[in-house]
């Protein structure tokens, strides 16, 4: 007996493998997805600039590293004893201009080389509303606290972030036109815009990715789909019920997996995750022979396994 119904996903033409280097930029679920690529050891970076949701700021931020855009005073402002960037998340807020510029300047390079190597990009898709500073004019990525009468709230048109998603792969392609795009809205539910509009704004981004879909060499995986449709129950959300437990997420990586990592890996994968697990057994005794010989069975999978993929580390 059926007690969902299952999503049907076309599988990836390209899967990613423990070959690729893979860059995925947007929502906080991204990060939900980068646990997953880290659990199992694959090459992969995630919102180096921290979460960002809309459209509007990731073409920016795009920008800025594919074109190796240094960030200057101009870009950054004092608020609450630390400066910020109205571009990166409050997560790398600093205390110190000199340091805050510093780091900034130094993740754009590293993002630009790693972009240059890239296999995969994954954007994932937050909200289509957005926060415009009225002094600056300008859309923001986050607002740092700042006093809301500074912004105006605003709908991006399904328009606008279709051409977010073009202008995005254009500027990657203009570095490696061998990446390939995988697109995805985040199931997470952001109620403080309305559940109305929360809805109306999953529907502006849904529409634009499903026409880049046709008109792009992007793929599509319905992440949104899959919680609302598949798993459609309260139990599958955090306490919060915005986001989705750790079940759901399972879940999620779980029809990524079938869908766009190659079968060939998953003996790999489950490699990984026995050692993972060994590593994070908690003895009774550490000083047993029997614990001895469990870390010394440990250490010789990892040497195995290390030298099939020299990269991998524990």
């Amino acid at each position: 007996m059926q007690f969902t119904t299952k999503i049907p996903i076309e599988t990836f033409s390209k899967p990613i493998t423990y070959d690729s280097n893979i860059l995925s930029l947007g929502s906080c679920f991204a990060d939900n997805m980068d646990e997953k690529f880290h659990y199992y050891k694959f090459s992969t970076v995630t919102n180096p600039f921290g979460i960002i949701f809309n459209p509007v700021s990731l073409e920016r931020i795009v920008h800025r590293i594919v074109n190796k855009v240094a960030f200057t005073e101009n870009d950054i402002f004092f608020h609450n004893e630390a400066w910020h960037c109205f571009e990166v998340h409050s997560e790398l807020s600093h205390p110190n201009k000199d340091e805050f510029l510093k780091q900034l300047n130094s993740i754009l390079v590293t993002v630009h080389d790693k972009m240059r190597s890239l296999t995969h990009c994954i954007i994932t898709l937050g909200t289509a509303w957005v926060y415009r500073n009225n002094a600056l004019d300008k859309i923001v990525a986050n607002c740092h606290k700042v006093p809301q009468k500074q912004f105006t709230k605003e709908l991006l048109s399904v328009d606008a972030i279709q051409k977010n998603i073009e202008n995005i792969v254009t500027l990657v392609q203009q570095i490696n036109k061998e990446v390939k795009f995988i697109c995805t809205v985040s199931p997470v539910r952001h109620s403080k815009d309305g559940f109305v509009e929360n809805n109306v704004s999953k529907a502006h981004l849904l529409s634009a990715v499903y026409t880049c879909k046709t008109s792009l060499e992007i793929a599509y995986f319905p992440s949104y789909e899959i919680l609302l449709d598949e798993l459609r129950d309260y139990r599958f959300y955090a306490e919060d019920m915005l986001h989705p437990n750790a079940i759901a997420i399972q879940y999620i990586w779980q029809r990524f997996k079938e869908t766009v990592i190659d079968a060939t890996v998953y003996e790999i994968m489950d490699e990984v995750a026995t050692i993972q697990k060994a590593l994070a057994h908690k003895p009774f005794n550490p000083l047993s022979a029997n614990h001895v010989n469990f870390v010394n069975t440990t250490q010789q999978k990892i040497s195995n396994l290390q030298k099939k993929l020299p990269s991998v580390q524990f």
